[in-house]
């Protein structure tokens, strides 16, 4: 546990990290205009941190459920915060300011890249609900696998919810529509999770 520790820990520091500095910047396209550079290493140090996360997390886990597919989707998602913050997004819903609209091949990837993120922090979720992460108070297990599941369902659901309010306000249907809200809600509830695992695990006696 004596490196165990450590490598967890950086999972309450991602979870701290990427909503904290999302939040107060609060705008939607993050990653373009004069302070994209923010957003950039927000991205790579919370990615980075969710990787080191995740190595924690199979060395706490070890054996039976979750104990491979769990840190595995975890790793995908720190991968894939990474590639979101290097590869930079489109300018577009009017950001950053007087700059047009455009569809560039890295947005495109930037795109792609948000899709595993999300996917891999809800799909963690879920396989990591059946994982019998008990409390380290009583043992029991149950209410940890309903918030996981629920987490899980709130990180996707939030997730299509921001790509079609972005599609509505780019065709003009329902303009100004909440893509960036509902993205960083999305966000704000699979590093919530993040951040419960992390404690979770650290607070477990060391065997």
């Amino acid at each position: 546990m004596a490196i165990t520790r450590p490598l967890l820990a950086g999972g309450v520091a991602a979870g701290v990290l990427m909503p904290v500095l999302i939040w107060v910047d609060g705008a939607s396209q993050l990653g373009t205009g004069e302070g994209a550079w923010l957003q950039v290493l927000n991205f790579v140090a919370g990615g980075l941190l969710l990787m080191t996360f995740a190595a924690g997390l199979r060395q706490a886990l070890r054996h039976g459920r979750g104990s491979t597919w769990g840190p595995i989707l975890v790793a995908a998602a720190g991968a894939a915060l990474i590639a979101a913050g290097l590869v930079p997004t489109d300018p577009a819903l009017g950001y950053p300011p007087g700059q047009p609209a455009v569809v560039t091949v890295a947005g495109r990837v930037h795109g792609l890249v948000g899709l595993v993120l999300f996917a891999g922090l809800s799909a963690a979720a879920f396989v990591l609900a059946r994982a019998g992460i008990g409390d380290p108070r009583t043992g029991t297990s149950r209410g940890w696998a309903t918030y996981s599941r629920v987490s899980g369902a709130l990180v996707i659901g939030f997730a299509f919810a921001a790509g079609i309010a972005y599609r509505l306000d780019v065709q003009d249907v329902w303009r100004p529509a909440p893509a960036g809200l509902l993205e960083h809600t999305a966000l704000l509830a699979g590093f919530s999770w993040i951040i419960a695992l992390a404690v979770r695990l650290l607070r477990k006696p060391a065997s």
